[in-house]
């Protein structure tokens, strides 16, 4: 009886041609008892994170990544104020006519990893530029800085060392610090109190302090005077991973350390390619040469991943190249924050951070976040809500994120939009 229902059920739909509606058939009546038991887990979580409010739906862009984009389902052209495209390079006709150049030269891969077949001269350019650039000995390339991330700690600590890591540190820093096998100890956010009682209680061959530079969901900046000298006081080692800061972030554009006027201070950077740099993707570790001669050998993420694709190479080094001839997107950068936070905060706004393009506004409601980012969208605004888990309960907020591609005009008119949408959902009176 069953086979023949399904000899109907494919016969009827092999009539209407709907190959698709075959394929489920055919697929639901493969399904095992275990396989049918996973998917109704996983279906009661997604519907529970569908009730809190905090479900994430992906709008789909139909255009190049830049400050005037077209979202699919959207009529005509929608601001952009959420990318991590800071220097509005991402689509910047050099940037991607160096990509062009690099994908005719050198093809669109490697097909292997670095220490196989994967490594062109390309490569070691880039690493070489990077390196320059932050006045470092010499510099890894991997994948993404996640991949940077995840292969340093394991690498490098065991159990004789320790880390000490801000409780607010990037997802992927977490995660590289769970695989290594050195004692852990997790300091409050930005509370040099904490981690110098931390430091003082710890006997370890070695001692590395962690931190973001920036911090990605509320956009303030780890104290690094301060670390410093704890570190010098504890002999410890500085890591700072400067995601949010390379390219854009101190007069130059060289990052946290630059900021606080301390270029050259930390003993370890870690960063991407896929913010500022181009927008593409990659990540590399830059510091001693000894250390980066040691991640060659030893680092997983780096040893079993396909090298970068020359493309993405070639348009880094084009960022590069114009961040060391001029300072004007940086500081273009720069003046936009600073439109932007004045001009919320005077509404009546609450902008969380430190004078950084991360210009988060608090709402604390996950649900709010999400109903006002979507009004934000019906008026042209490409912003999105941020709630639990990317940030703790009852801290929701719309992440805003400056370019130097905003115009004074973009600006001003996302601002009345907020404020518009603010009175609207009674954020803002």
């Amino acid at each position: 009886m069953l086979l023949t229902k399904q000899l109907l059920s494919r016969n009827a739909i092999t009539a209407s041609g709907n190959l698709n509606a075959l394929l489920v058939v055919r697929h639901s009546s493969s399904l095992t008892a275990a396989n049918a038991h996973f998917r109704q887990i996983v279906q009661t979580q997604l519907d529970e994170i569908e009730k809190a409010g905090t479900y994430k739906r992906e709008r789909i862009i139909v255009s190049p990544q830049a400050t005037s984009i077209n979202v699919e389902g959207s009529q005509g052209k929608i601001l952009n104020f959420c990318a991590n495209n800071y220097l509005g390079l991402a689509s910047h006709s050099d940037v991607v006519d160096f990509g062009k150049k690099a994908l005719d030269e050198y093809g669109a891969g490697l097909s292997s990893v670095r220490f196989i077949c994967g490594t062109q001269d390309i490569h070691k350019q880039l690493e070489k530029k990077l390196s320059e650039f932050h006045e470092r000995e010499d510099t890894i390339l991997y994948a993404s800085c996640f991949d940077a991330n995840a292969g340093i700690f394991e690498a490098v600590l065991t159990p004789e060392d320790a880390v000490f890591s801000d409780e607010l540190n990037h997802a992927s820093i977490i995660d590289g610090i769970r695989l290594c096998k050195a004692k852990k100890a997790r300091y409050l956010h930005r509370d040099m109190a904490d981690l110098e009682e931390k430091l003082k209680s710890t006997d370890a061959r070695i001692k590395m302090i962690v931190t973001d530079g920036v911090f990605s969901m509320d956009g303030n900046v780890a104290p690094l005077p301060e670390i410093f000298a704890l570190a010098e006081k504890y002999n410890a080692l500085t890591f700072v991973d400067d995601c949010h800061a390379t390219g854009f972030f101190g007069p130059t554009g060289r990052g946290t350390e630059e900021f606080y006027g301390m270029l050259g201070r930390c003993d370890i950077i870690n960063s991407t390619l896929g913010k500022a740099l181009g927008g593409a993707a990659g990540g590399y570790t830059t510091g001693p040469k000894e250390l980066v001669d040691l991640l060659r050998q030893r680092s997983r993420p780096y040893l079993f991943s396909n090298s970068l694709p020359p493309p993405v190479v070639a348009s880094a080094m084009k960022v590069i190249q114009m961040l060391m001839e001029s300072n004007k997107l940086t500081a273009r950068v720069q003046s936009n924050t600073k439109r932007f936070r004045d001009a919320m905060t005077k509404a009546g706004f609450t902008i969380s951070g430190m004078d950084h393009p991360i210009s988060p506004v608090m709402l604390g409601d996950a649900r709010l976040a999400s109903v006002f980012a979507d009004e934000m969208l019906k008026r042209g605004i490409y912003v999105i809500g941020f709630s639990y888990p990317v940030v703790p309960k009852g801290k929701a907020r719309i992440r805003v994120q400056l370019s130097a591609a905003h115009t004074d005009e973009e600006i001003d008119r996302a601002v009345a939009a907020f404020i518009e949408v603010g009175k609207q959902l009674g954020v803002i009176s």
